[in-house]
């Protein structure tokens, strides 16, 4: 099965070159030219298997959800040069990622089932279900860890240790906000919910940029609007569109990316069924036809992209 594991070009002119959990991301002195691979991580580990047209759905979802919100945050991308490659500003990102929640799932869910009321120095009350509505949307941030797991913050601690000014923070929590109310309302047009979702910001100069991906399945969870009240008072898991299933996958075969746990192995039955989720939430937020790029010679398309356009 064709899919993007990793690049390895070498650009006479890059000044640096990253490769994070799924992407590959090249410096060229003030821009990046950011590769969305077809790795797929969870837990915080990168799973063996690559999921074919994984990268292409992340980066034009965030493509277009990066230009619906610029009238609220300016954001790092100048050009889509490539199904799979954005190029844009290299912004020094802040240490800590803007987790924001609509609804009780997933790592909130599970610590609230654990017995904790108190999420990042958030309260929560008590006598809910998993995937209630919360009261109002509360924000949860996380450190940003290049190795190792993501660990929950509060906003007193971030402050305390100096991760974040109090002026960049208070605005960092204005924009998360104002882009979770934006990207609710788009998901609602299109049937659907955006139950959580975090977004990072970074700096070039003195202004705050939207860096990263936004609203996608990756950094994204979305259930479908139709249906979800009645799930909800039968107690029936909702059906959603996320990644979240391959981690329920992971959980079901014994690995949570602790010490000592192997990775299941994926079948390609099970890497087809991720490739398939993944081109229906494409399908569904952005309501188009996913037009899948030819794996012939991907490769050579992305490297001759990013060199075309830094010469």
């Amino acid at each position: 099965m064709k899919a993007i594991k990793n690049t390895g070009f070498s650009f006479e002119n890059a000044t640096n070159v990253y490769h994070g959990k799924v992407r590959d991301v090249y410096s060229f002195d003030d821009k990046l030219a950011m590769i969305a691979t077809d790795r797929i991580s969870a837990f915080d580990v990168i799973l063996e298997r690559a999921i074919p047209y994984k990268g292409q759905v992340l980066n034009q979802i965030a493509s277009k959800f990066l230009d619906l919100t610029s009238d609220i945050v300016p954001n790092w991308v100048e050009k889509v040069v490539h199904p799979n490659v954005t190029i844009g500003r290299r912004c020094e990102a802040f240490p800590v990622e803007m987790v924001i929640r609509g609804y009780l799932a997933g790592h909130a869910w599970r610590e609230y089932k654990a017995g904790r009321r108190t999420l990042c120095g958030v309260a929560l009350p008590e006598g809910l279900k998993e995937n209630d509505k919360l009261p109002t949307p509360i924000i949860t941030p996380t450190t940003k860890a290049h190795e190792g797991h993501d660990e929950d913050i509060s906003r007193e601690e971030i402050l305390a240790q100096g991760l974040v000014t109090e002026a960049d923070y208070v605005q960092l929590e204005e924009y998360t906000r104002a882009l979770y109310q934006k990207g609710s309302e788009y998901a609602a047009g299109r049937g659907l919910i955006l139950v959580d979702t975090k977004y990072e910001f970074g700096k070039q100069g003195d202004t705050i940029y939207l860096i990263d991906e936004v609203h996608t399945p990756d950094s994204s969870r979305y259930f479908y609007a139709e249906g979800y009240e009645d799930r909800q008072e039968k107690g029936e898991a909702q059906k959603q569109l996320s990644k979240e299933f391959v981690r329920q996958w992971l959980i079901e075969n014994g690995f949570q990316g602790k010490e000592g746990q192997l990775q299941p192995e994926m079948s390609d039955e099970f890497v087809t069924s991720v490739t398939n989720r993944y081109i229906e939430l494409y399908e569904q937020i952005v309501g188009e036809p996913f037009q899948k790029a030819s794996y012939d010679s991907i490769m050579n398309e992305m490297e001759s992209a990013i060199a075309g356009y830094f010469n």
